[in-house]
This record gives structure tokens, C-alpha cells and sequence, in this order.
């Protein structure tokens, strides 16, 4: 009986421990639930956030400014290094993290999604879509690199290289659905950052200049993946009907047989959602080919190419546009970041959208209507002179259009601003455009009606090169969108530095070509602050605060456009492939950690080689097969390369017949975002080969 009653007491003690272990746990996930404030479209449009970085522009806003006064520009010279991750196996890094609940989110080379602890620095988890695997043995285009990731809900959202959305479990990054955008072997690609809200996320692509493309934007359910509505930017082939009555509209601004040739338009960045008007505002892109007497032979407008188009988020139904540049023909496009905030314009408050695109003009455009406010140049812009207030249109320059002929033009296809972002800090007014300075060369005379465009081909029908009389540079400018004036001006000896950021504590940041990491008073442009972190910087900064203490982060690892050597200034600054550890710094006031030192700028030696002999006319051929294989989009026009991938005409693997055909022929480094060509011929692959080595042995005679 005793020993009855003891083993009942036993388990009647062991039932009440057990149930308070329960409760304890689940209050425990109650306070651990309760503690993460699943992201809505409500806390991402909020200003302070309580402290974090929610979405790739901050807000829904995408203003880039965080109103933290505790780094400022009185204290801001005792910033120092909190804590620092070395990424050795990455390479171009140019993503905005999101910080989220003291989790830190960032998206590295080949689309590899790491979370790690925004106060230590530790890695909580890594998620590999494994980009390699999907692209082994197809031909691909595009660029290892991506620009950011959304959150939204409980899920982390992000984007592949090969053209796959995906969500994310944010406690663990298991994947909680993946869903194809396109087909895998179209010519397209995606370095963009989706975006979501509303239920939905958003996601574009690149590709105008790969094929006969004819861009779109689709969203999708945020929670199970499926298709929601889709946006075609162009018409199609009129037999085939319109999707919808603004594809009717459109094709009424199109000549000839265009969807031939794709149309273009591709969106793949400028992605805005407008809480107060419930719109979308997407950013569109540059015409199928270039050439637009080609594109497009009786002229016309060519909707929507290069516009600032607001789309029903709901349906994805057509709501209003503007168009920056009508008929355009130099790869003007509009997928810069669009800006929201209220100004005061000749007494008024006006619901504003801020933008400035390719074209060297800001545009100012009230968000009710897509009404021109104002336009004026903010950078050497050459091919019009001015935007008719009356009509909303550029006024051309004579001769701007390259038809038949050759023709200077400011600025070139990178544009007087390229994706890099832009910030505006609601205290001072202004707004921080990181600016390029350069003119190219346009020549359409090899082309004619005949010109027909190939998936995996360059769809250009103009040829351009660098205008060697224009200095090129690149410079920050704070900008007055009121008065539609420049402010102050910094001005830098290269053109591609990063995206920018500012703060309540009047402070812009901004990291650069050269590598430092800079801070300016952002009244007035003083330097205040800044940090030479040893590498080429592509990626904008952030800013958080966790406990009352505020962070700066920032992503360096050289990367982008500037990075793939398709302009001449890249190739100077000597970020030579694999010679740099990429890198996540986060600084603090009174941080005290050191990174390592860099190596030095550096260029390859060109291989000498006397057992090669190079066939001219093989060498001739080869310059033809480099560029329509896309091999200059990674490795650098006239292969001089700029960081991207490493130095062919240093390469020891061109002497090898063999294990050079294999990389390129059957993607043997495809692990390394070197795709396969398959249908490559043995003809092409040779002529490459000597087209690289004169190419080495030119260099050496320089």
C-alpha cells in the first residue's frame, strides 16, 4: 500500500513537473512569437521601425534614410570596426541586408542566403539554392551577383541567377516554396531584388541586350508561390491579340514587324509600393535591340519602354505612366530606384516620386496622376536639351539619333545614374545620387534592316565604344528636388561607387570604387569620416539599432557593371579576381576590432608564351565569337577585366586546348559561375583562344 501510494505520489509530482515544463514552454514560444512582429506592409512603411532595416529601401518609401541621431556629425570620427565575416568564397557583393529582429540577412555570390547575429556576427544559417546544379550544362547569361532580398510576413524572399524565386523559413532557412519565373533555357537572367507586399512579391528579369526579349513582371502569392498576374512591358505580335487594353494602347507607338526582334523593356530592378495610393510603381527598361530606327523602322514611342509605369497591385492592371525617354535608342533605361515623400512645391504639399534614370534628367512626377512636376539635368546630357513642360517630352538634340552615322553622346549606356541607390533625408530636403561622368561613341553603320536577334547573341544593332576625348569620373551629389538644383558636389576619380545612405544625425554615407568607406555632412558635403576597407565598394550601407545602440553595415566585395570591365576606368583600379577577401563589416561608435590588411591594387601579368602561335585571322574571328558569346560581359571587353572573373590573357588554361574547351564547352568550372557553352563549335573555341593570346601578347607590348 505504502509503496502503492509512493509510486502514486511519484507520478502525480511528475505529471505537475511535466505540465509546468509545458507551460514554461509554452509561454517560452509565446514570448519567443510575440518577440518577432511578423513584417507587414504596415511596419515596413513606418520610419523607425523599431530600429531594424525591413525592406531593401528601408520602407516602402525606398528613401534609404534611417533616423538614428547617435552616430552623427559630431561623433562620427569614433566609428570603429564592431565586428567583421570574411567571405572568401564570394565575389561581387552588392545587396542591401535587411536586419530583422537582431538577425542580420544578406544575399552573397551564386544567390547563397546567410543569416547571421547583427550584434556578433555569428552565422545562424546558410541557404544554397544551388545555382550551379541548376545551370550544369546549359548555356546561361547573367551575373553572379544579386541585389537584395524582401521579408515579409514570416518569410525571407529572394531570387537566382537562373531565374527561381524562393521563400524562406527566417528561423531557419529551409525553404518554404520555390517557383521558375521563366524558362531555364531563355536568355534571361535575375539580379534584382524581388519585392514584396501586399500578399505578393514581385520579381523581374534581365536580358534586353541576350535575345529577342520581351520583358515582363510577374507576382506571385507570398505564401504558397503560385502565380498571381503578370505584366508584359511591350506588345507582342498583334495576330496573337493583347493581354489587355494597355498592350492595345501601347502597340499604337510601335512600327513594323518589332516582336521579331523582342521589343525589350525588361524590368529587372525600380520596384516601389506606394502605401497611401496603393500602387506599384515599376521602373521599366531599354528597347530590342538598341537601335531603335531598327526596333522600331517608322519611328513611334515604343510603350513602355523606359517609363515610370504605376500598375494595380491586386491585378496588375495598368494605371498610369511616364515616359522618360519616348522612341529611345542609347539604353536609357528607367530601372533606378523611384523615391516617395511629400514636398512643398509654390505653397502646395505635393505627393511626390522622385527618379533619376539613365537619361541624366531628375524627374519629379506627382504619384496621384503620373503628372510631370519638373525635370531638369543633373549630369552632361547631351542628346536633348531640355523637357518640355507643356508636353512632358525631351526636347532631342539634331543628330542625337545615330541613324546611319556616328554620334558622342552624353552619357553613356552605364547612364548618369545606374542601380546604385540613391537616398533622401526628409531633415535637410535633398537627395544623395550617386553620379557618372562619361560620354561614349555610338556607330549604327554595319547595321541595316536585315539585323535579326538570336537568344544568347548580343541584340544591340549599334556599336559603341568609350568617347576617348571625355574624362570620365564619378561624383556624389545632394540634390534639391524642389527647386530642381545641385546643392553641394563630391567628386571622385572613378564613376562606379555605391549606393548611398543617410541618417537623422545629418550624416550620407557611401563607399567607393577606390574603397573607402565615406561620411559626409550631409548639409553641406564635408568629408567627416572615412575608411579605406582595401576593396573596390558596389554595395550601399545600412543602419540599425538593437539595445540603444546604433550599427553601420556595409557589404564590400567589388562588383557589378564596373566590375565586368565594360568600360576602360574598372580595369584601372586593380581588384584584381580572387586577390581581395570579400567582406561584411559592422561598425559602431568606439568599435575596436581590426580587419586584416588587403593585399595591394594589382594587375596580371600577361602570360608569355613563345610556343603559341597565333593565327591572325583565327585572332580576328575570335574577337567576333568573344563578344557574341558574352564572354566580355564577365571577363571585360577586349578581355581587360576588372575584377568580375579572372584574367584570360594570365591564364595558363588557353595553352590547353583541352581543359580550355571543356571549361567553356561543358562547364567543367560551372561550380565557379563559369556556365557551359554546349553549342559552341570547335571553330569558335579555337579562334577565342588565339583572339585571347594576341590580346596577351598586345598588353605585354604596351
Amino acid at each position: 500500500m505504502t509503496t502503492h501510494y509512493a509510486i502514486r505520489k511519484f507520478n502525480f509530482v511528475s505529471l505537475i513537473s511535466n505540465l509546468v515544463t509545458v507551460l514554461q514552454g509554452l509561454v517560452f514560444c509565446f514570448f519567443s512569437i510575440s518577440s518577432f512582429a511578423q513584417v507587414s506592409d504596415d511596419a515596413i512603411a513606418q520610419v523607425d521601425q523599431n530600429g531594424q532595416w525591413l525592406s531593401y529601401g528601408r520602407t516602402h518609401n525606398e528613401t534609404r534614410f534611417a533616423p538614428f541621431e547617435d552616430i552623427n556629425d559630431s561623433n562620427v570620427q569614433e566609428l570603429g570596426v564592431d565586428w567583421f565575416i570574411d567571405l572568401p568564397n564570394d565575389v561581387g557583393l552588392v545587396s542591401t541586408p535587411l536586419v530583422i529582429d537582431e538577425v542580420l540577412y544578406f544575399v552573397g555570390t551564386m544567390n547563397i542566403v546567410r543569416a547571421v547575429n547583427a550584434v556578433s556576427g555569428e552565422i545562424l544559417w546558410t541557404y544554397n539554392p544551388r545555382v550551379a546544379e541548376e545551370i550544369a550544362g546549359k548555356k546561361k547569361v547573367g551575373w553572379v551577383h544579386n541585389r537584395g532580398l524582401s521579408f515579409y510576413g514570416d518569410k525571407i524572399y529572394g531570387a537566382t541567377w537562373d531565374g527561381r524565386l524562393f521563400a524562406l523559413n527566417y528561423k531557419t532557412g529551409e525553404e518554404a516554396w520555390i517557383t521558375r519565373t521563366f524558362p531555364i533555357d531563355s536568355a534571361l537572367y535575375i539580379t534584382g531584388t524581388p519585392k514584396a507586399f501586399k500578399g505578393k512579391v514581385i520579381i523581374g528579369n534581365g536580358g534586353t541586350e541576350n535575345g529577342p526579349t520581351r520583358g515582363f513582371i510577374t507576382a506571385y502569392d507570398a505564401e504558397t508561390g503560385e502565380e498571381a498576374w503578370k505584366f508584359y512591358i511591350v506588345p507582342g505580335n498583334p495576330a496573337d491579340g493583347f493581354e489587355n487594353a494597355a498592350m492595345e494602347m501601347a502597340a499604337e507607338t510601335w512600327t513594323g514587324d518589332w516582336w521579331t526582334n523582342g521589343g525589350g523593356g525588361n524590368v529587372w530592378h525600380g520596384f516601389t509600393y506606394d502605401v497611401e495610393m496603393d500602387a506599384l510603381y515599376i521602373g521599366t527598361g531599354n528597347g530590342a535591340p538598341w537601335n531603335a530606327s531598327i526596333r522600331s523602322p517608322e519611328g513611334g514611342d515604343n510603350l513602355f519602354l523606359c517609363s515610370v509605369l504605376a500598375l494595380d497591385p491586386d491585378t496588375g492592371e495598368y494605371l498610369w505612366h511616364y515616359q522618360t525617354t519616348p522612341g529611345e535608342t542609347w539604353d536609357y533605361n528607367s530601372n533606378m530606384d523611384i523615391v516617395l515623400t511629400d514636398l512643398e512645391i509654390e505653397g502646395e504639399e505635393v505627393k511626390a516620386l522622385l527618379h533619376a534614370p539613365k537619361n541624366g534628367f531628375f524627374y519629379v512626377l506627382n504619384r496621384e496622376n503620373g503628372e510631370l512636376i519638373s525635370a531638369e539635368k543633373y549630369a552632361e546630357a547631351n542628346w536633348a536639351s531640355h523637357i518640355d513642360m507643356t508636353t512632358g517630352r525631351p526636347v532631342e538634340i539634331p543628330g542625337a539619333r545615330f541613324d546611319n552615322n556616328t554620334v558622342k553622346i552624353t552619357p553613356g549606356p552605364l547612364g548618369a545614374h545606374s542601380w546604385h541607390p540613391m537616398s533622401y533625408n526628409p531633415n535637410t530636403g535633398l537627395v544623395y545620387i550617386p553620379t557618372i561622368h562619361w560620354g561614349v561613341e555610338f556607330s549604327d553603320e554595319a547595321y541595316d534592316e536585315g539585323f535579326t536577334a538570336n537568344d544568347f547573341e548580343w541584340n544591340l544593332a549599334v556599336d559603341w565604344v568609350g568617347d576617348l576625348d571625355y574624362e570620365i569620373s564619378g561624383s556624389l551629389q545632394a540634390w534639391d528636388p524642389v527647386e530642381q538644383r545641385q546643392v553641394w558636389e563630391v567628386d571622385y576619380d572613378h564613376m562606379y561607387n555605391a549606393g548611398t545612405l543617410t541618417t537623422a544625425g545629418n550624416l550620407v554615407f557611401q563607399g567607393t570604387a577606390e574603397g573607402n568607406l565615406m561620411a559626409y555632412d550631409a548639409s553641406n558635403g564635408q568629408a567627416l569620416w572615412e575608411k579605406d576597407l582595401g576593396l573596390g565598394i558596389s554595395a550601399p550601407p545600412i543602419s540599425y539599432k538593437i539595445d540603444g545602440k546604433q550599427y553601420l553595415s556595409i557589404l564590400v566585395g567589388w562588383g557589378g557593371g564596373g566590375a565586368a570591365g565594360l568600360d576602360r576606368d574598372g580595369s584601372t583600379l586593380g581588384w584584381e579576381y580572387g586577390k581581395h577577401t570579400r567582406r561584411l563589416i559592422t561598425f559602431s561608435l568606439g568599435g575596436d576590432n581590426e580587419i586584416p590588411e588587403q593585399p595591394a591594387p594589382s594587375f596580371p601579368e600577361p602570360l608569355v608564351d613563345t610556343g603559341f602561335q597565333i593565327d591572325s585571322d583565327l585572332a580576328t574571328l575570335g574577337e567576333l565569337a568573344f563578344a557574341n558569346n558574352f564572354c566580355g560581359g564577365c571577363h571585360g571587353t577586349a578581355a581587360v577585366p576588372a575584377g568580375m572573373a579572372p584574367d584570360l590573357r594570365a591564364s595558363p588554361i588557353l595553352l590547353d586546348q583541352q581543359a580550355f574547351y571543356s571549361i567553356v564547352r561543358d562547364g567543367a568550372l560551372v561550380s565557379r559561375a563559369m556556365p557551359a557553352h554546349p553549342d559552341i563549335s570547335d571553330a569558335d573555341l579555337e579562334s577565342i583562344r588565339h583572339y585571347i593570346r594576341q590580346q596577351a601578347i598586345n598588353a605585354q607590348r604596351q
